[in-house]
C-alpha cells in the first residue's frame, strides 16, 4: 500500500481533492498546520467518501516532521497545496509569503529527494501571467508577477524547473488555477476564509447570509462588455478532478509540464453576481467602487493543454457555481465553526 501526500490538505483546495482521491480508491495522507484551515473538513472529507486518511498536523518549514511522514510511511508522490495566498496580505508581509512559500517548497523538495518520491503535483496560479495581453491565456505567455504572493509562485515554477533540469528522474506537473470557486455538492465541505474574504465568491455568500452588508464591486471601467472585471471562474470539484489527472499522467510520463487548469470561459463579476441571485433566489446589493491597484481587466484560460495531456475538461456550470457555494454558506453560515 502507498500513499498520495497532500499538504495543505485540510484547505479549500485539498480537502476537495483528498475527497476526490478517497472516492478513487487512493491512500491519502494529509499535513496542515491549520493556519488557514480546520481538521473538521477532513473529518467530513471522511465521512462523505466513507473512508478514512491520515491527518498530521505539521508545517512544511519543519523538515524533521516533514522527514518523520515519510518515514513512517511509502508514500508515492506528493500533491503541495500548502501555501499562503492572500494578495493583499502578501504586499503587506512579503517576508513571511517568501519564506513560507518558497523556503517551504524547496524543504519539502529535499526531503523528498533524500527519500526518493520524485513525483510532485505543484499548486501554481494564474496569478504568474501577470497583466497578461492576449486572451485566452496560453501556457506559452510570458510570465511576470504584481505582487509577492505571485511571484512566490513563480520563483516555485524557475526552481522547479531547475530541479528537474538537476535530475530528470523528478516528473513533476505545475498546475496554474485560475478562479477556483463553489463548494462540493453535498455543501460539507467548502470555502471558509478566517476574516475578511479576499476572493469574490465567499463575498457574495457572506452578503447573502447576512454577515456583510453589501458587496463592494472594484472597477466597473474595464474595457469588458459591463464595464466590471472578467474572470475565468472553476468549480473546485472540477478543481480536484484535475489532480487526480495530472496524478494519473505523472505515472506515464518523464519531465516536467505547466498546465492551465480553467474553463476557458470568462464571466464578468456583475454576471456572476446576477446568476447568484437568479439561482439562489437571493437578492445580493452591491456598489460599484474605484478599481483596486494591480487588478487587470480579463484573465481567462486556454484549457486545450489540459485536455490533451490530461484528458481533463471542466463539467460544472456558472450555474453549478453558485448553488453549490450558496448550499455550503446557507448551511454552515460560521464554517466550520
Amino acid at each position: 500500500m502507498s500513499y498520495v501526500l497532500l499538504t495543505g490538505g485540510a484547505g479549500y483546495i485539498g480537502s476537495h481533492t483528498a475527497l476526490a482521491l478517497l472516492n478513487a480508491n487512493e491512500q491519502v495522507i494529509s499535513f496542515d498546520n491549520y493556519h488557514n484551515s480546520s481538521s473538521e473538513s477532513l473529518k467530513r472529507v471522511q465521512q462523505l467518501s466513507g473512508r478514512s486518511l491520515i491527518d498530521i498536523q505539521g508545517d512544511v518549514l519543519d523538515s524533521q516532521a516533514l522527514a518523520q511522514v515519510f518515514e513512517q510511511y511509502p508514500i508515492k508522490a506528493v500533491i503541495h497545496f500548502a501555501a499562503l495566498k492572500a494578495v493583499g496580505e502578501s504586499t503587506a508581509k512579503p517576508l513571511w509569503y517568501y519564506e513560507n512559500n518558497v523556503a517551504g517548497t524547496i524543504n519539502l523538495c529535499k526531503v523528498m529527494s533524500q527519500y526518493g518520491v520524485k513525483k510532485l503535483v505543484f499548486s501554481s496560479s494564474a496569478t504568474v501571467y501577470g497583466a497578461a495581453e492576449q486572451m485566452p491565456i496560453h501556457e506559452s505567455a510570458p510570465r511576470s508577477a504584481t505582487n509577492p504572493y505571485g511571484q512566490s509562485k513563480l520563483m516555485i515554477e524557475h526552481i522547479l524547473a531547475d530541479l528537474h533540469s538537476s535530475d530528470p528522474d523528478w516528473k513533476i506537473a505545475v498546475l496554474r488555477y485560475f478562479n477556483p470557486v463553489g463548494a462540493d455538492a453535498s455543501g460539507m465541505i467548502g470555502e471558509n476564509p478566517n476574516g475578511i474574504p479576499n476572493n469574490l465568491m465567499p463575498f457574495i455568500t457572506q452578503v447573502a447570509v447576512g454577515k456583510r452588508d453589501k458587496l463592494q464591486v472594484f472597477g466597473s471601467d474595464y474595457p469588458t462588455p459591463d464595464g466590471t472585471g472578467v474572470r475565468d471562474f472553476i468549480h473546485v470539484s472540477d478543481l480536484a478532478r484535475g489532480h487526480l489527472a495530472a496524478l494519473g499522467y505523472l505515472q506515464q510520463v518523464q519531465g516536467i509540464d505547466y498546465i492551465n487548469l480553467g474553463t476557458g470561459q470568462g464571466y464578468s463579476v456583475l454576471e456572476v453576481i446576477k446568476s447568484f441571485s437568479a439561482v439562489n433566489q437571493v437578492d445580493i446589493p452591491y456598489v460599484l467602487t474605484e478599481r483596486r491597484p494591480g487588478d487587470i481587466a480579463q484573465c481567462y484560460a486556454d484549457p486545450a493543454k489540459a485536455a490533451q495531456l490530461l484528458k481533463w475538461t471542466t463539467e460544472k456550470t456558472l450555474e453549478d457555481m453558485v448553488r453549490d457555494s450558496w448550499n455550503w454558506q446557507k448551511n454552515n453560515p460560521n464554517g466550520y465553526n
